[in-house]
């Protein structure tokens, strides 16, 4: 599974890169339909509390797969965001069951 990382207004964390792509290749070892997956980190200045946005979009057979969190640092968002995409994938993969 490819992966493109993106930052918007940060700078370029390898060790956020590397974790961010091991967490991935666990999710497509799991669900082997995936194909690639488009990583976006961003930092909204407005939001004091949290701002460390992490977007994930996974391409696969059917409509992408999209989640997206905002927590405290860009590590928690990220595995909420990887949480969202497990429970997504597994809801599709159920209906790829029944066929």
């Amino acid at each position: 599974m490819t992966v493109n990382f993106q930052y918007v207004n940060i700078d370029v964390s390898e060790t956020l890169s590397e974790l961010t792509e091991e967490k991935l290749e666990k999710l497509a070892n799991k669900f082997e339909f995936l194909i690639s997956a488009q990583v976006y980190f961003k930092h909204d200045e407005k939001d004091h509390d949290a701002g460390k946005i992490c977007n994930i979009e996974l391409s696969l057979p059917g409509p992408r797969i999209f989640a997206k969190s905002n927590e405290k640092n860009y590590e928690m968002a990220m595995n909420e965001t990887i949480n969202d995409l497990t429970r997504q994938l597994k809801k599709r993969k159920e209906v790829y069951k029944t066929h």
